[in-house]
């Protein structure tokens, strides 16, 4: 499968960062809050896809016009594709209730900025490849900016520590082809995951 056209990736990241909106959330809003509205978003973008696939009036062509061209796999008719919403609403769900609000808040900015980063920068100025067509220099930009992220949100508490969490992140991210689960969920969840373990370790 060939990879979707640059400006398009471009776009697909832009609303990917539009979701920074999920971490600020969830630093200022009541944790058994935002545990709902994330639960509620989830569903209701899973139903909304279903309803896509199934060629629904008024639904399909509305979605089409807008996040067509950004999938990464044109569905035949009738095919249910999920996108990435879910995933991003799930891993928001999970890490919201596996850590405390700046740790959670925290591991949404490292995949939310970090992903968009090594897309964009790896797609472009990449020249040493790694494994599953990444590169060295798409690595070397999630980690550069899903940390810049992680410490905005924690203001710089747990710095050691949340520098396993991107670099688990990365990893993640790099090997997603191979344990296909959806980077967008997997990476805020293993980098929770890791917090917890070495946040109970270092006590």
């Amino acid at each position: 499968m060939s990879p979707i056209p640059y400006m398009e990736e471009v776009k697909r990241k832009l609303i990917h960062l539009s979701s920074l909106w999920m971490p600020v959330a969830i630093l200022f809003a009541d944790r058994q809050v935002m545990a709902w509205i994330f639960g509620g978003c989830l569903a209701g973008n899973i139903v909304l896809e279903r309803l896509r696939a199934d060629r629904v009036k008024g639904i399909t062509p509305v979605y089409d016009f807008f996040f067509g061209r950004m999938l990464r796999a044109e569905p035949r008719p009738g095919q249910w594709i999920i996108s990435g919403g879910p995933y991003v609403f799930a891993a928001a769900l999970s890490v919201t209730l596996l850590a405390p609000p700046p740790v959670a808040a925290a591991c949404m900015a490292i995949m939310l900025l970090g992903d968009t980063a090594a897309a964009l920068i790896g797609r472009k100025f990449g020249k040493h490849p790694v494994v599953n067509g990444k590169s060295l220099e798409g690595c070397i930009a999630f980690c550069l900016a899903g940390y810049a992220g992680a410490m905005l949100f924690t203001q710089g508490e747990y710095a050691g520590i949340l520098i396993i969490s991107v670099f688990g992140g990365m990893l993640v991210e790099l090997f997603e082809k191979n344990l296909r689960i959806d980077d967008n969920f997997s990476i805020p969840v293993v980098a929770a995951l890791l917090w917890r373990v070495l946040a109970g370790v270092l006590g």
